[in-house]
């Protein structure tokens, strides 16, 4: 009995990582509009997309959550190639997260002071299940997300670990971790 409870935990676990390697989300349309654009730092082509979109009109404002505390916005523009006068105007950039549980806690704090409903939520495709989850732990229904994934080639190891965070933070968020 307790080996088929164990064979059957596994290959449930097998199945799920299989699932969560094979169906990795994608961008959101491009004429898709939302009150603002939030990108989650840590992998390229992140704050890119969310210039891009908010250059196209697509948000009001964007947020850089956890952005390095050396970075300022007119070095923002120029490496990424878009208007300085844009990025003072429409971009603030978020000095508190230092993962993606603080992320989702520096967005819902921007969400709430700008009176934002729905948000383009940018990040890296293997990130995006994980980051979505913990975002909308903390906004409910009072936030309308829409996920925006960045197409990336993760590694199975990539893949591996971030399958695990995810669980875990399935299982402990409920329980108040």
């Amino acid at each position: 009995m307790i080996a088929r409870a164990a064979a059957a935990l596994l290959l449930l676990w097998a199945l799920g990582f299989a699932w969560f390697a094979i169906d990795q989300p994608g961008p959101a349309p491009d004429a898709a509009v939302t009150d603002a654009i939030v990108v989650v730092t840590g992998g390229p082509g992140r704050v890119q997309r969310g210039l891009d979109l908010l250059a196209a009109g697509r948000a009001q404002r964007l947020l850089v959550s956890g952005a390095d505390r050396r970075v300022r916005p007119l070095e923002l523009a120029e490496v990424n190639h878009v208007s300085p006068a844009l990025v003072v105007a429409r971009v603030d950039l978020g000095h508190e997260a230092v993962d993606t549980r603080s992320n989702a806690d520096e967005t819902a704090g921007w969400l709430a002071r700008h009176r934002f409903r729905s948000v383009r939520l940018v990040t890296t495709d293997w990130h995006m299940s994980r980051a979505c989850f913990e975002l909308r732990r903390i906004v409910g229904d009072r936030v309308t997300i829409l996920p925006d994934a960045v197409r990336s080639e993760p590694g199975f190891t990539a893949l591996f670990k971030e399958y695990h965070k995810y669980l875990l933070r399935r299982v402990a968020a409920p329980l108040g971790w």
